[in-house]
């Protein structure tokens, strides 16, 4: 994380430099490598200490806050409270919305929980899911084509406009490892 450290009539010292790292070492280890920047204006007004820091994270999230007090620490410790607290929203937004997803491996290995039958067979009582694979274009082509395209690759079946009727047709190897054909009625 690049870190940027601004004082508007007053010099940074390295103690003040050390302590601003030290608390920007929390975030980073709360964010890990979703911080980019850190913006840190520190200014004095009469004997008030004033700290304004800004966190950009990925997504161009800015995390902004404000502090202030008598001492440096106690100003420095009240900005970055008040954007460790937003980081940590933030943060749990991005776990919750992977939350919900499950992969599609998982998805389709996955069975629902077995039950015993009435009269002492196991059966498996399982959820349906509908799991889009993928999209395939639907060419228009003759059947003799169509075997030459399931017979060529490892797909099991092909999805294609047959070119004699104008019918979406579909056409599979079945386990005697013949070719099934599947046409809709008229």
């Amino acid at each position: 994380m690049r870190l940027e450290l601004t004082g508007r009539h007053l010099r940074i010292t390295p103690s003040l430099r050390r302590l601003v790292e030290e608390g920007l070492e929390k975030l980073d280890r709360l964010l890990h490598d979703s911080a980019v920047s850190m913006q840190v204006v520190l200014y004095q007004e009469k004997y008030r200490h004033r700290v304004e820091a800004t966190l950009h994270a990925r997504g161009e999230h800015f995390l902004h806050g404000t502090g202030s007090g008598r001492d440096w620490e106690l100003a420095l410790n009240q900005a970055l409270g008040k954007i460790n607290q937003q980081a940590r929203k933030l943060k749990g937004k991005w776990t919750e919305g992977k939350r919900g997803r499950v992969p599609a491996k998982v998805a389709a290995t996955a069975t629902g929980p077995e039950r015993i039958a009435g009269d002492g067979e196991r059966a498996i009582e399982s959820t349906v899911r509908i799991i889009r694979a993928r999209r395939y274009n639907v060419k228009p082509m003759s059947i003799d084509e169509a075997a030459v395209v399931v017979g060529d690759t490892q797909n099991s079946f092909l999805v294609f406009r047959n070119a004699d009727t104008h019918a979406v047709t579909v056409l599979f190897r079945r386990p005697d490892g013949n070719l099934g054909l599947i046409e809709p009625e008229a």
